[in-house]
C-alpha cells in the first residue's frame, strides 16, 4: 500500500517521453497508483492507452474548459465510448475557467453539464477544474445537485472555505496539489484544516504546480505528491501514515472502478 496521485497529466510530452523513469521514481517514493488525467479527445485516447503500460495507472476521459472550442464534432462521442474502458475511472477534467477566455463560457457550461449527465449514467466521478469563477461554479454545481448527490472531486483546490463547504454538502471530495506547500498559501492551509479526513485527496497536477522544495523545477511528477501530503498532514495535525490511509481509502471510494479485474488491454480503442 502506498500513495496515489489522483491527478497527473502523464500524456504531456514532458512526462510521456520519460514515463518509465517517472514511474520508477514514483514507486521509490512509495506510490502505487497514478490517475492519468485527460484534457481533450486526443489525451483521452492517450491516457487510456498509457494504462496498458503499467498496473499503477488508471485514466480519465473528458474535455477541459479551456479546450472546448477546439473539440471536433465527434469528440464527445469519443469520450462516451472511452468511458466504457475498464481502466477509465473518472470523467474530466472538466469545469469552468474565467481566468483564460479561450473558450466561450456558455460552451464551457455545455460541456460541464455533459460530463455530469454521463456521470449519472456510468457512475463515474467527475474531476472538476475551477479558476476565477467560484460563484459561477457553486451555481452550476447546485443545478447538478438537483439531480442527486454529486460523485466528483474539486481538483487542485485553491478556493474559499465557503466554496469548499458547499462542495462537501453536494457530496464531493476536495483534492490539494503543490500550491498547498507555498509560503503564501496560509489561507489555503486553513481551508484544508477544515476538510474532513473522509473527503480529502492528494495530487500533483503534474507537470504543473511543482511543490516546495521543488517549486522552481519543471516538470512536476507523481513522486512529488509526498511533499504536498506532508504539508496536508501537518495542517490536519495527524501523522503522515494516517493521511495516507484516509486518502487511499477515499480514492478507492470515489474512483470505485479502480480495482477492476478486467485486463488493461480489454476493449482498448
Amino acid at each position: 500500500m502506498g500513495w496515489i496521485d489522483t491527478h497527473a497529466h502523464l500524456a504531456d510530452p514532458h512526462l510521456e517521453i520519460q514515463l518509465d523513469d517517472v514511474l520508477v521514481r514514483a514507486r521509490s517514493a512509495n506510490l502505487d497508483g497514478v490517475l492519468c488525467v485527460a484534457v481533450d479527445e486526443e489525451t483521452s485516447q492517450q491516457c487510456v492507452e498509457l494504462t496498458s503500460r503499467s498496473e499503477m495507472l488508471r485514466a480519465s476521459v473528458g474535455i477541459h474548459p479551456n479546450y472546448g472550442q477546439l473539440a471536433s464534432p465527434h469528440a464527445w462521442r469519443t469520450v462516451e465510448e472511452l468511458a466504457e474502458h475498464p481502466r477509465v475511472v473518472a470523467l474530466g477534467e472538466t469545469g469552468l475557467d474565467k481566468y483564460w477566455d479561450d473558450c466561450p463560457f456558455e460552451l464551457q457550461l455545455e460541456f460541464f453539464r455533459k460530463h455530469w449527465t454521463l456521470s449519472r449514467t456510468t457512475n463515474l466521478p467527475v474531476i472538476v477544474h475551477m479558476r476565477e469563477c467560484e460563484a459561477e461554479m457553486r451555481n452550476a454545481l447546485q443545478q447538478e445537485f438537483a439531480h442527486g448527490t454529486l460523485r466528483g472531486v474539486m481538483h487542485s483546490f485553491s478556493g474559499s472555505l465557503e466554496t469548499a463547504l458547499r462542495c462537501l454538502d453536494f457530496g464531493m471530495y476536495i483534492s490539494f496539489a503543490g500550491m498547498l506547500t507555498y509560503k503564501r498559501s496560509t489561507e489555503l492551509r486553513e481551508v484544508a484544516k477544515q476538510i474532513p479526513l473522509e473527503r480529502l485527496l492528494v495530487e500533483t497536477d503534474c507537470p504543473y504546480l511543482s511543490p516546495e522544495p521543488h517549486r522552481s523545477k519543471r516538470p512536476n511528477e507523481p513522486a512529488w505528491v509526498v511533499h504536498t501530503a506532508r504539508v496536508l498532514a501537518d495542517a490536519k495535525s495527524i501523522p503522515v501514515s494516517e493521511l495516507m490511509k484516509y486518502t487511499r481509502q477515499n480514492t478507492m471510494n470515489l474512483f470505485s472502478r479502480w480495482n477492476s479485474t478486467e485486463p488493461a488491454s480489454a476493449r482498448l480503442l
